[in-house]
């Protein structure tokens, strides 16, 4: 038996929506093999790809400079804060109300892990449906993981926060805590519930605060427990 890697991000293609108002990215060849022949050895080609984005397309990282002047950009929170994390998955599929409040949250072990929800909603990426409405943390929520003592929060929902809520209080509480969020996770659900490792690396670079990640969960060979 092998080690098993499980994606957990959503693809970038062109004309791709990740959220209401946030333009689609363009992706597109800056040198194709055929244009780049004629700089090298006969048979030798490259190709370079172009593509036009926001930060905050497919499946992305929220560092504390997206919501505070002055916090941890990309270039500055310390690697070990986004990869080969424990993990653990928080079933919140059975939840009523879109607002996800403590109640599921307690009695999990949450501290120095990546706490990623799993609300089922990723089932609507690419559709309309996937734009409103959304699964999202409770302030209450926030702060009881912060207060655990959470690495990172997760959610394969469109956003953190119900976007109706213009104070973003989900956002607020964990990145002025210094807790890294990614959003639009996907696949989740293929996950066991703990006994896994979790990393979402983004680029280093300065002043910018959030970024696509190519997030998974690496899970050891062995009996585990499924999340479902």
């Amino acid at each position: 038996m092998t080690n098993q890697l499980i994606e957990l991000s959503h693809e970038i293609e062109s004309g791709m929506i990740t959220h209401p108002g946030i333009p689609a990215p363009a992706i597109s060849t800056f040198l194709s093999h055929e244009a780049s022949a004629e700089r090298y050895a006969p048979g030798t080609t490259f190709e370079i790809a172009r593509i036009d984005m926001v930060a905050n397309t497919g499946t992305y990282v929220d560092t504390p400079a997206h919501r505070y002047p002055g916090g941890e950009d990309l270039s500055e929170v310390p690697l070990e804060r986004f990869v080969d994390l424990d993990g653990v998955v928080v079933d919140c599929r059975d939840r009523a109300v879109p607002e996800i409040e403590a109640s599921p949250f307690r009695g999990v072990a949450v501290a120095g892990r990546a706490v990623l929800v799993l609300t089922g909603w990723d089932a609507n990426w690419g559709t309309p449906a996937y734009l409103a409405g959304n699964p999202c943390l409770s302030e209450d929520a926030a702060r009881w993981l912060v207060e655990e003592g959470a690495a990172l929060v997760g959610i394969d929902s469109l956003n953190v926060d119900s976007i109706t809520d213009p104070r973003r209080p989900a956002h607020s509480v964990l990145l002025g805590a210094g807790v890294p969020i990614v959003e639009h996770l996907t696949g989740l659900a293929g996950l066991p519930r703990d006994g896994f490792r979790f990393f979402a690396a983004p680029p280093r670079i300065r002043g910018m605060a959030t970024f696509p990640v190519r997030a998974f969960g690496l899970v050891p060979a062995g009996p585990r427990q499924a999340a479902r």
